[in-house]
Parts: structure tokens; C-alpha cells; sequence
């Protein structure tokens, strides 16, 4: 990992046209800018954690106790009532 320091107003270069600039410091933290092709994601580390966690809970099968409890399980055949039986 490439450490650098940078004061309000600086910026780094990063190839592929990104540009990130620091836009203020204080207490509370550092405020970046970021310019890159809008061809890129840019994501925060804590957002792209919760899209892969996602991802892997949505590929894992069904559990079929979980969908009886939705309703959503088939239902049973019902037998038609005797006023609908035709002789």
C-alpha cells in the first residue's frame, strides 16, 4: 500500500485519468473528490462489503422450512365440492 501525504486542495494522479483531491480535513475526517471515467465504479470499502455479502447469501438454495412458513410452498389438491361433481 502506497502511503502519501496530501494537504487541502493537493491532489494524486492515478493512471486511467483518475484524480482524487483532498477537499477538506478537520476532526471528523478527510473529505475527498474523485474524477475518473464514467466508465469506473467507485464504491466505499464499507458498501462494496455489504453488495458481495449480498451476492453470497442470495446464490445459497432455498431452504424449503423457510418457504412453507412464506406460504409460498404448493399447495395441497382440494377436493371439489359434491354441488360441482357433475353425474
Amino acid at each position: 500500500m502506497l502511503v502519501l501525504g496530501r494537504k487541502e486542495g493537493e491532489s494524486i494522479l492515478i493512471e486511467g485519468g483518475i484524480r482524487i483531491v483532498v477537499v477538506s480535513c478537520d476532526k471528523g475526517g478527510v473529505r475527498l473528490g474523485i474524477e475518473a471515467p464514467s466508465a469506473l465504479r467507485i464504491l466505499r470499502g464499507e458498501i462494496a462489503a455489504q453488495v458481495a455479502s449480498e451476492n453470497q447469501r442470495a446464490s445459497v438454495p432455498a431452504d424449503s422450512d423457510w418457504l412453507k412458513s412464506l406460504g409460498t410452498a404448493p399447495e395441497k389438491s382440494v377436493k371439489p365440492a359434491a354441488s360441482e361433481v357433475k353425474p
